[in-house]
């Protein structure tokens, strides 16, 4: 009886109490401890990153999303169950003779009457917020924001969350459509706690600080947890030093000491505080901050120390010491994180900007691996250090060169004082490394002791050891320093190179496809041109040892052996100053836009080795960079050099052109111009204009972007006109000097017919008919392959929509279409790919189980009108994962789609919502059949008029 009068199918005061009180002290219970114990355990873990603005939520930090998901995950078990079994949605029964009051309207307009239950939808979208899962958080509020619609607490409260999932999400102008429409209502006075978190988060997100700082003191005031509350008072002080408040960044910074927080908090509060600290107070802050330097307690945060030294030096103009001071930091930085991350990147901006490009490279090449590729600054970062990468190996060269050539010329006595001072260097270097090593492995040895006892006393050390704060143990150099010493202590001090425990290196090299290590450069590296008699690396000539001697970097042999004596030694150390200052001076000017370090590379190698292969492009470079900063004196004299030294040269002929400089401005457009007439003039049979314009072409555009398809276009038009030896010479020429290009595929094409022994024969070919083209002939294919398009409807199927390169904005297309996935489809995960085949570009959506899911999601798609608009530019293709193997090799997308009108399209599919269900139902064969339904879905497909007057809304069922 009392399960019968507590069914959720029946509305009365009793059972709404009775499912309210077992809902909130059963299930909810449990789920709110699970979530309790989530946030604790995530609040606890978090690792903020203070070199940026932190998150107003720990959920911000993508390291710390993982963290309490096993007790999130409980507590959204736990609201689902408590929704399943305590929803109660019937209407209760009215008595007809009472007049109905406003409050009573509203009370029978609910969709949900367990006063209670609300907490449980809240829960879990918390829950669901704090995973990470802020895409199904927003789903959640979403829902329950329409499900108490008429009442203004919940509401409200439900809106102020799903503004927080768009804003986590980056979804800024959803965020602030949710922020507009709550401002015009009247906001509840029990929702504008939420408000202000969201208020703040949002601004703080949007990057409008002034309004941040207003609610983020409002979000303080509202905190009651310490550790969180320390969080938003750095927050706080981050957005006033924005503001250049610096005296109330100061005050918040000193806010955070005071909530004793975690150490690691206080302390960069405390750096932080002397950055913001009055102007004129230099010398104190830089006080302060080298007695911080000096205590245990920051052994582990001397980076930040030494980096917020380099700052205040910074900051006073003094570009040495901050350096200094930068690079302090770096050597005596005991982990590799963010925090070295951002050292490294602003002492490589310096190097950078003092054109240190050597220096630079090394700051950039180790910051790139410590930072967060999210940061906006990482896309330069990367640039910087590509080009760079490139540059510097070329830039040592030649300094390289030049001191080994300057030591050449030195007396004896001079030269060994030289490399004397060089090993007294090494030695010190490797003393100190040493030392480090011993100190490391007494240390561990120590901390081994007490926990396995002396068992392992006197032998080899185990080089696992446990890290302060969880970090990797290659962070620690203690331990790395250890590893090098037991390394030298078995092997011997060894050059970085690949299979160097290998006897014979020049097997190793020859298999690989190098030439023996017979260069200059490759001595200096201590490598041997490997003949036949000459000993192996590990024995001299005379039986010693190779590691001594020559070998040995503490000899003055092993540094001789590099510096150029004789005149055959000092020509390839030419050659290899040569290639370095041509290809220096060409990154300067191209990729850094240095043209002061490239003019002087560049002249130096005209200058100083006129005898260079490349001299002539040497001047075509220097040409340009006169002529863009405007010396017309400097390169007309540069043509002049080209033309009395080089008159033969294509770069010569480039610069004589009388069309150069208009070339230089509307080349590709005048190119494109002549190319798209001389297409209409071969396809109206107007062979003189073809032959004319490619002529125009060759002495014109020799290396326009369009030259392939001249020389393509040109052969067919000789083919027209019956001189078949002259197609294929200009076909052969297509594929052996533009192999990459988009018709060198067909011009391969009709050379293997020759070659087969077909005829050719003239008349009309459309080029740009891409659909029409597959990637072999059927004669050509395997007869016992399986290359027949297969008819199976029930199987993986896939919607594509191809269209040609620059016709469709691609990201935008990809951003539109994976939107569209997420908004409509919520029991479903359909992947989305991207690619290109033949010169053609698809996106590809997978995921369906069959044609009839396919086919029900074109109609879908097709029945927006906004969505049909964006896709309006693609064809639309339905086909199977099978069938996709075969779509533009063996088949071409035409044939295609005479397949899929004649096989397919007539077949009558399910009228089931298939989109709706979980992926894991199958669905069973419907009968085929000749129905208007087929018309239907072949007017999907090729007229782009789908019948479709369903819309996807939220189920009673919509928690499972």
């Amino acid at each position: 009886m009392m399960a019968a009068g507590c069914s959720t199918k029946k509305n009365t005061a009793n059972t709404r109490w009775w499912h309210s009180f077992t809902a909130r002290y059963n299930t909810y219970y449990n789920g709110s401890q699970a979530y309790i114990e989530g946030s604790l355990e995530k609040e606890n873990g978090n690792k903020d990153n203070f070199t940026e603005i932190i998150p107003l939520y720990t959920v911000g930090n993508k390291a710390s999303r993982e963290l309490g998901k096993g007790n999130f995950d409980r507590a959204i078990e736990k609201s689902e169950k408590a929704i399943k079994q305590h929803s109660i949605k019937r209407r209760p029964t009215w008595n007809k003779s009472r007049r109905k009051t406003a409050k009573d309207i509203e009370w029978l307009n609910r969709k949900e009457y367990n006063p209670f239950l609300w907490k449980a939808w809240l829960l879990m979208g918390k829950s669901q917020f704090q995973k990470g899962e802020f895409d199904e958080a927003a789903a959640t509020f979403s829902y329950m924001s329409r499900l108490y619609a008429t009442q203004p607490q919940i509401n409200g409260i439900a809106r102020a969350w799903l503004a927080k999932c768009y804003t986590e999400l980056d979804w800024l102008y959803d965020a602030e459509d949710v922020i507009t429409k709550m401002k015009r209502d009247t906001m509840h006075y029990k929702a504008v706690k939420e408000w202000d978190y969201t208020y703040a988060d949002y601004y703080i997100r949007s990057k409008q600080y002034d309004e941040a700082v207003k609610y983020l003191a409002k979000v303080i005031k509202h905190e009651r947890r310490k550790k969180q509350k320390a969080r938003e008072w750095f927050l706080m002080g981050q957005l006033q030093t924005r503001l250049g408040n610096r005296q109330a960044a100061y005050k918040a910074y000193g806010k955070v000491v005071r909530q004793n927080p975690p150490y690691e908090v206080e302390f960069n509060a405390r750096i932080a505080q002397t950055e913001v600290m009055a102007g004129g107070r230099s010398k104190q802050m830089i006080k302060r901050l080298r007695r911080m330097a000096k205590s245990d307690k920051n052994k582990d945060y001397l980076d930040q120390v030494y980096y917020a030294i380099g700052n205040i030096y910074l900051a006073g103009q003094d570009t040495l010491n901050a350096i200094s001071a930068y690079e302090r930091g770096n050597k005596e930085s005991t982990r590799s994180g963010i925090e070295k991350g951002v050292l490294l990147l602003k002492l490589g901006d310096l190097y950078w900007a003092r054109e240190k490009y050597n220096d630079a490279q090394r700051c950039y090449g180790e910051a790139i691996g410590l930072l967060d590729k999210d940061r906006p600054d990482y896309a330069l970062l990367s640039k910087r250090s590509e080009v760079l990468d490139e540059l510097v190996p070329f830039t040592d060269a030649v300094y390289l060169q030049d001191s080994l050539q300057v030591l050449a010329k030195l007396p004896e006595a001079e030269r060994n004082k030289a490399i004397d001072r060089v090993i007294e260097e090494l030695k010190k270097k490797e003393e100190e490394e040493k030392r480090a090593a011993q100190e490391a492995a007494a240390e561990q040895q120590l901390q081994q002791q007490g926990a396995v006892g002396n068992q392992l006393a006197g032998n080899r050390l185990t080089t696992t050891q446990q890290q302060k704060g969880g970090t990797w143990y290659f962070y620690n150099p203690m331990t790395v320093n250890q590893g090098k010493a037991a390394f030298q202590k078995q092997w011997g001090k060894r050059e970085n190179v690949d299979n160097w425990q290998r006897i014979n290196q020049t097997v190793v090299n020859l298999a690989a496809g190098e030439q023996p290590a017979d260069s200059l450069a490759a001595n200096a590296e201590g490598g041997m041109a490997a003949t036949d008699g000459a000993p192996t690396d590990s024995t001299a000539a005379d039986g010693t040892p190779a590691d001594s001697a020559a070998n040995d970097p503490h000899t003055r042999e092993y540094y001789l052996a590099q510096i150029p004596f004789t005149e055959e030694q000092k020509a390839e150390s030419d050659n290899i100053i040569k290639d370095g200052l041509f290809n220096s001076g060409v990154i300067f000017k191209d990729k850094l836009d240095n043209l002061k370090l490239s003019e002087k590379a560049l002249t130096r190698l005209t200058s100083q080795y006129q005898d260079y292969e490349k001299n002539d492009e040497a001047w075509y470079h220097l040409f340009l960079l006169y002529s863009r900063l405007g010396n017309k004196s400097m390169a007309d004299n540069c043509l002049e050099r080209l033309k009395a030294d080089f008159p033969n040269s294509n770069w010569t002929t480039l610069l004589s052109d009388p069309y150069f400089a208009e070339n230089a401005k509307f080349g590709v457009h005048i190119e494109d111009s002549i190319y798209a007439a001389t297409y209409e003039a071969f396809k109206a049979d107007r062979f003189g204009e073809v032959k004319a314009n490619a002529k125009i072409s060759a002495e014109r555009f020799p290396l326009g972007a369009n030259r392939p398809k001249f020389i393509f276009i040109e052969g067919l038009g000789m083919l027209n006109e019956g001189d078949t030896d002259a197609c294929v010479a200009n076909m052969k020429k297509v594929v052996e000097e533009y192999p990459k290009s988009e018709v060198a595929e067909m011009a391969g094409m009709i050379i293997k017919g020759v070659q087969a022994g077909r005829a050719l024969h003239g008349g009309k070919f459309d080029i740009g008919d891409i659909w029409s083209r597959r990637g072999v002939t059927l004669a050509e294919t395997d007869s016992t392959a399986n290359d027949t398009l297969s008819m199976e409807r029930f199987t993986g199927f896939v919607f594509l929509l191809a269209y040609q390169p620059d016709s469709v904005d691609a990201n935008q297309l990809l951003y539109d279409m994976a939107k569209y996935n997420f908004s409509n489809f919520l029991v479903r995960n359909f992947d989305i790919a991207v690619d290109q085949d033949n010169g053609i570009c698809r996106l590809m959506i997978s995921g369906f189980l069959s044609y009839d899911e396919a086919l029900q999601y074109a109609r879908h798609l097709y029945a927006d009108p906004a969505m049909a608009a964006k896709v309006k530019g693609c064809r639309r293709i339905i086909i199977s994962q099978e069938n996709l193997k075969l779509l533009g090799t063996k088949y071409s997308y035409n044939e295609y789609e005479k397949f899929f009108e004649d096989a397919l399209a007539p077949i009558s599919i399910s009228k089931e919502q298939l989109l709706n269900m979980p992926e894991s139902v199958e669905q069973e064969k419907e009968p085929e059949s000749d129905s208007a339904e087929g018309q239907q879905q072949e007017d999907i497909i090729n007229n782009n008029e789908p019948q479709y007057d369903g819309g996807f809304d939220f189920g009673d069922d919509f928690y499972q």
